[in-house]
C-alpha cells in the first residue's frame, strides 16, 4: 500500500498528524477514516480495490499510530486536524468512509465543515444523538478501568477477536495493537470514547449517507444503535454475514462492492 500512497503529516500544536494520499487526479475523493486503536492499514483492501478509480487519504488518527503523542484528543479538534489537511492538499469534493471511531469523527467533520463532501458511508460505526441511555454514557467512562484488569496478552486477543471473524482480520487487529503499551491502549479506548460524552449532539447530515454494520459485531450495542439509526434517518443499512466490527476487513469483496455502488449512485 505503501507503493501506492505517499506519506505526509500536518502540525499542530497539539501535534503532529501523519496521513497518505495517492497521486492520481481524479474528481472525487474517498476519505478513509479508521476506528479506535486502528491505522491507516485497516483500509489496506479498500485502497488497493479503489486506488485507480479515485483520489485516496488516509491517516492514522490523532492519538493513533504514528501520530502519537497528541494532546487534547476531542472530535472538534480532530475534525480540525482533518480541515486542515484538506486544505493543505487542496481537496475538493469528497466522500467520507469511516469505520467505528472514524464514522463518528466522520459525522463531526461533516457537520463542522460540510462543504465539498457529498457522500458518508458508515462502517460499524455508531450516530451522534439522543441514541444513548443514562447507563451507555456510565459504562463508557469506565472503560480504562476495566481494560487494565485484563492481563495483557488476553486484553489484545479479546480485542481483535471482537474486531474479526477471520484470521487475517484477527491478524492485521493484533498488528495494529502492537503499536501500543498496555497502559497506552487502555488510557485511548478511554479517551477515544469518552470524549463523545460531552461533544454527542443532534447531527443531520447534509448530503447521502449509507450503513454497513458486521452480522457478527457485538461491540457494545453498536448494532442496536444502527439499526435505530437507519429507523430514525432512512439511511440504507447492510448487513455483511459472516463479519465483525473490521467487517470491511473481514469481507472486503462484499464491503468494497456496495461502497462502489454506493458511490455511482451520486451524482458529482
Amino acid at each position: 500500500m505503501n507503493r501506492i500512497l505517499i506519506e505526509k503529516s500536518s502540525l499542530s500544536e497539539n501535534g503532529k498528524t501523519y496521513y497518505w494520499i495517492s497521486n492520481i487526479n481524479k474528481e472525487l475523493t474517498l476519505v478513509f477514516l479508521p476506528g479506535l486503536t486502528a491505522n491507516h492499514t485497516l483500509f489496506e483492501k479498500q485502497i488497493m480495490y479503489f486506488c485507480n478509480k479515485y483520489n485516496i487519504i488516509v491517516w492514522d488518527c490523532p492519538c493513533h499510530g504514528k501520530s502519537r503523542p497528541y494532546k487534547n484528543f476531542s472530535y472538534s479538534n480532530v475534525a480540525k486536524e482533518l480541515n486542515t489537511i484538506l486544505k493543505t492538499e487542496g481537496i475538493g469534493k469528497t466522500v467520507i468512509i469511516g469505520q467505528s471511531l472514524g464514522g463518528m469523527i466522520g459525522q463531526y467533520y461533516i457537520d463542522a465543515y460540510p462543504k465539498g463532501v457529498i457522500g458518508f458511508v458508515s462502517i460499524d460505526s455508531a450516530p451522534f444523538g439522543e441514541y444513548y441511555s443514562k447507563s451507555d454514557f456510565f459504562w463508557l467512562n469506565q472503560l480504562e478501568w476495566m481494560c487494565k484488569l485484563f492481563p495483557d496478552s488476553v486484553l489484545r486477543k479479546s480485542m481483535a477477536k471482537m474486531c474479526g471473524v477471520t484470521s487475517d482480520a484477527r491478524e492485521r487487529m493484533e498488528s495494529m495493537l502492537a503499536d501500543y503499551s498496555k497502559k497506552e491502549l487502555c488510557h485511548l479506548m478511554y479517551i477515544g470514547e469518552a470524549a463523545f460524552i460531552p461533544e454527542n449532539k443532534s447531527i443531520n447530515l447534509p448530503c447521502s449517507a449509507i450503513l454497513i454494520l458486521g452480522e457478527r459485531d457485538q461491540v457494545g450495542k453498536v448494532a442496536i444503535y444502527n439499526k435505530n439509526w437507519s429507523g430514525k434517518t432512512g439511511y440504507p443499512l447492510t448487513i455483511i454475514k459472516n463479519a465483525a466490527h473490521n467487517s470491511n476487513d473481514d469481507r472486503p469483496e462484499e464491503v468494497n462492492r456496495i461502497i462502489e455502488n454506493y458511490l455511482q449512485s451520486i451524482d458529482y
